[in-house]
Formats: C-alpha cells, sequence, structure tokens
C-alpha cells in the first residue's frame, strides 16, 4: 500500500507546504534505478529520493545525503533552478506532478514495476527517467485524473462490487473489509461499511509498518502484525523503504540476482559443451567428408525421403546414426558436405574461438555467484549489484569484460591479467581465498591464478606451466631463467591508495622456470 492512491495523497498534502517556494538544486543518479532530487530554501534542505526499480519501487526522503565521488550522473538537467509552484495530485489515481517555474512540470507515475518520472516544459515531454518505458513520453499529466461515479446509486447498480467502484482501494483495505464479513453484509450495512473505511484512508490518524502473510507491508488501516506506527506519511515512507531494503528487498532481489547468474551460467555452459563436442568431433572423430564418403557408399541402404537413417561406418567399423534432410537427396546431402569439408579448418578455427569465449563467461559468471554467496546485507548487494551489473546484461557484454586471457590443462584453469588495471580486477574479483596466485618476482607482470576445485592437488606440472606464464607476461620475458612466487589468494591482499597491479604477499615461495607459453605451438 506503499503506492496507493490514498497514501500518495496524503503524501502530496504533506509534501505541499514544505516544497513550494523551495529551488531545485541538484538531480542525479548514483544507480541505475534511483533518482535522486535536491531542493534548498535558504538554509533548508529536502531531498526526494525515487527507487524504481522493476521488483520495487517507492518514493522515500533521507534528511541529507552525501553524493558519491563518482559514478554519478546528472539528470533532468533542465529542473536546475528551477522553483516549485505547486504539488498536484490526479484523482484516483497512483500519480502526481511538481509544477515548476520556466513552464517546468514533473510527473512522478507510480504503477508499481512501470514506475518512472517525465519531465515537460510547456506542456510538451522533454525527457524521463526510465527510457525503456518511452511510451511515458505520451502520457499527457493534464488528462490524468480518473472520475469514478461513488455515489450510492453507482454502488447499488454495481451491488458493492469494490473493483468497480474503488479500484483504488488496493489488496489491503479489500481485506480489512473482509475481516468486518463485508461480503456476507446487506447492500446498505455494506455502504455504511466502506463509507467508515473511506473515511479512514481520507483522513488517516496513523500509518502502519505491518507484517500480512509473512510481508511487510506499509498500511493507513490496522492490519496484520502492526511493528510501528508513524504520525506521517514521510516518516512511514523513510521508514518502510528502509525496513523492506533491509528484510523482504535484500532477500528478494539476493535470489532474483541469484537465478538470473545461475540461469545465464547454465545457458553458457550448454553452449560451452555443445561446441566443445562439436570441435572434437571434426577435430578427432567424424570430419564431413568421412561423412559423406559413408552415405555415398551406402545410398542403395537409404530410404527415400529419411530424416536419419542407421549406416555402416567403414572408417571406425561401427554402425552409425546419420541425420539427412528430408527434402534433399543422400547424392545432394553428400554433396554439401564435401563443400563443407574444404573450409573445414576455418569452421575448427571459429569453435577453438568460441570455446574459449565460453570459458571466459563461465568462470566469470562462477565467480560472480561466488562473490554473490559471501553478501550478507543489503547495502553489500547495492555494492555488489553495481560491481557486477555487466553480467546482468548482454552476453556481449560480459564477453567484453573477461580481464584476462584464459588457459586450460589436464582439466585446470589458469587465469592470467591482460593488464594493471586488468591485475587487479583478476586478483580482487575473480580470485578466491583458496586459488593459487602466482607473480614474476621483483618485476612487473601479470597476476596469474590457478582456479582451485575442491578435492584436488594442483599438479607440479599445472603449477610449472602456470608460473611459466607469469613469466613469460612480464617484464623478464627475455630473460633465460626467471624467479616466479606463488601463494594461496588468501595471502594476497591490496594496500589502500596502492597503484593499479600492485599488492602485498605474504607466505610465498619462489619457482625457476623459463619464461615461455607453454600453449603456443612450437613452430
Amino acid at each position: 500500500m506503499h503506492q496507493n492512491y490514498y497514501l500518495i495523497k496524503q503524501l502530496t498534502q504533506q509534501l505541499r507546504p514544505i516544497l513550494i517556494g523551495m529551488q531545485v538544486v541538484t538531480c542525479f543518479s548514483q544507480n541505475k534505478d534511483e533518482l535522486i532530487i535536491g531542493f534548498t530554501s535558504g538554509s533548508r534542505e529536502f531531498y526526494i529520493r525515487a527507487m524504481l526499480t522493476s521488483h520495487f519501487s517507492a518514493l522515500s526522503f533521507p534528511g541529507e545525503f552525501k553524493r558519491a565521488r563518482k559514478n554519478t550522473v546528472e539528470l533532468l538537467k533542465p529542473l536546475l533552478g528551477q522553483t516549485v509552484e505547486n504539488i498536484v495530485q490526479h484523482m484516483n489515481e497512483r500519480s502526481f506532478y511538481i509544477e515548476l517555474t520556466g513552464g517546468m512540470l514533473l510527473l512522478f507515475k507510480l504503477f508499481g514495476n512501470r514506475s518512472n518520472i517525465v519531465l515537460y516544459q510547456h506542456g510538451e515531454a522533454i525527457d524521463l527517467f526510465h527510457k525503456k518505458f518511452s511510451s511515458d513520453l505520451d502520457l499527457d499529466p493534464m488528462q490524468m485524473d480518473r472520475p469514478l461515479p461513488q455515489n450510492f446509486a453507482a454502488f447499488s447498480a454495481a451491488d458493492g462490487n469494490l473493483k468497480k467502484l474503488y479500484p483504488t482501494f488496493g489488496d489491503l483495505p479489500t481485506l480489512y473489509l473482509e475481516d468486518q464479513h463485508y461480503s456476507t453484509k446487506p447492500l446498505e450495512q455494506k455502504w455504511e461499511i466502506v463509507q467508515n473505511v473511506l473515511e479512514q484512508l481520507e483522513n488517516p490518524e496513523s500509518y502502519f509498518i505491518t507484517k500480512i502473510s509473512g510481508k511487510l507491508r506499509l498500511s493507513l488501516l490496522p492490519l496484520g502484525d502492526i511493528q510501528q506506527t508513524f504520525s506521517t506519511p514521510i516518516e512511514a515512507l523513510n521508514a518502510y523503504t528502509r525496513s523492506y531494503l533491509t528484510e523482504t528487498g535484500f532477500g528478494q532481489q539476493y535470489e532474483q540476482s541469484k537465478q538470473q547468474l545461475t540461469k545465464k551460467l547454465t545457458g553458457t555452459q550448454s553452449v560451452l559443451e555443445q561446441s566443445e563436442a562439436k570441435l572434437n568431433e571434426l577435430k578427432y572423430n567424424r570430419s564431413y567428408s568421412q561423412t559423406a564418403d559413408v552415405i555415398m557408399a551406402n545410398l542403395t541402404n537409404i530410404p527415400a525421403r529419411a530424416n536419419e537413417v542407421e549406416l555402416y561406418d567403414f572408417y571406425t567399423d561401427q554402425n552409425r546414426l546419420i541425420k539427412l534432410k528430408a527434402g534433399e537427396t543422400p547424392q545432394r546431402f553428400a554433396e554439401r558436405l564435401y563443400r563443407k569439408a574444404k573450409n573445414q579448418h576455418v569452421e575448427v578455427r571459429q569453435l577453438e574461438e568460441k570455446v574459449e569465449r565460453k570459458l571466459e563467461e563461465v568462470i566469470l559468471l562462477e565467480d560472480a555467484l561466488q562473490a554473490l554467496a559471501e553478501v550478507k546485507g543489503y547495502k553489500e548487494l547495492k555494492a555488489y549489484l553495481r560491481d557486477y551489473a555487466h553480467l546482468f546484461t548482454t552476453r556481449q557484454q560480459v564477453q567484453q569484460e573477461a580481464p584476462f586471457r584464459l588457459f586450460e590443462t589436464e582439466g585446470f584453469k589458469i587465469l592470467v591479467g591482460k593488464s594493471a588495471k586488468n591485475n587487479d580486477e583478476l586478483t580482487q574479483r575473480h580470485t578466491f581465498k583458496d586459488d593459487l596466485w602466482l607473480h614474476a618476482k621483483d618485476v612487473s607482470g601479470s597476476h596469474v591464478v590457478i582456479k582451485h576445485q575442491a578435492g584436488k592437488t594442483i599438479p607440479v606440472t599445472v603449477l610449472e606451466k602456470a608460473a611459466q606464464l607469469a613469466a613469460y607476461y612480464s617484464k623478464r620475458k627475455n630473460d633465460s631463467l626467471c624467479p616466479v612466487l606463488y601463494t594461496p589468494k588468501k595471502y594476497v591482499r591490496k594496500p589502500k591508495s596502492a597503484p593499479a597491479g600492485a599488492v602485498f604477499v605474504e607466505r610465498e615461495k619462489v619457482l625457476l622456470v623459463k619464461p615461455e607459453n607453454p600453449f603456443e605451438k612450437k613452430v
């Protein structure tokens, strides 16, 4: 009910004397779903924080707001310097607008997960907060009142149907009415009960944070297990937003983030497995030309218009199932395979590149899920979602974000940082306490990580190859031998204000190796 019409109506009544005459001095965002608008008048300050996410939208009013030094962006810039002249609540609608000087009007559309803020000048929409709701530019705030016939005649004609006459009630007033056995009363008594509830909604004595069916709710009516009581809508909204984000919001957002990452990881692993199987088949098992040879040798054994057929493969001395195209003769199908065989090396190279990209994505997603498991509160989750925002967008962005080169040997993954900045990201975000961390001793170079596998000891051969990579991607690349230090990640830390790539290492061991990339093909 924190976005219920009656609560918003009470809120705008409280905001009107506070904001009229105040000037907009700042309007910015430092989280993609949050807008901060700051007002001043003399020594007075007032802030509106609009949190408009896909799973939770709410207004709150912090007493002060310290803007971050970075990762912030100015929005709705024409607002700056304009003075508030009035606040207008739409009739029977979950929206209101602020009238300002300069012909400006700021619409707050509080429609659940489609909430948005739209800026108008001289009656024309010129900007909006959530660009994904572009149709909001067509809204006319002068035409958003929703007059409803709510007299006894209309009530009688609707036979007391609340959804037809009072769609603004929402679920909590309806639940409150049912607690008074509304549905069993005669029509006249229903009307009286509704009028009493309307009086409480229009003139609430208190605002309640309550739990109903295990969910935290904000109500104008005494319902459920009441947790806190407030005398003004601003106090109630501030407290409710804090409580929701701390309790309900954290759990929901955490699970939603986990599900998104898990789904993306599962899909990426599936593509990786398919690509690896196809690559192995082309490289080691069955080439296109071999399949075509088997088809041509068995033409008389293939039924007409068959989708698939089991044929004797003389290359392997076994029967094998071959898929065909029903609308194509076996000869034509074999001809296509012979043509594809000419470019098979190109397809192999493309598949190798695809496998490498998918392996990178898998590591990024696995690391993100491991980091998410360590998040314990809403503030940590908020920072996490900001740091890992690229993983919740398109696959292309995931690929671009990989800060490391990837090598794989004996079932172990070795990651090599691509630059000083990438070294920091690799060590701080993609390396966990049991991973093994390596670096060329006493010179600048790439951070190298061998990913830990539960219950497995890293073989000496894997350690040596990783050390060779650390030496190869360092200033000692051209030395005949290079000392490389290694230690579990838990003994590597980043000092405050240290330059990019700089870390402090404890309990390290040293291995002497020849600098080279053992994964490059020797000519």
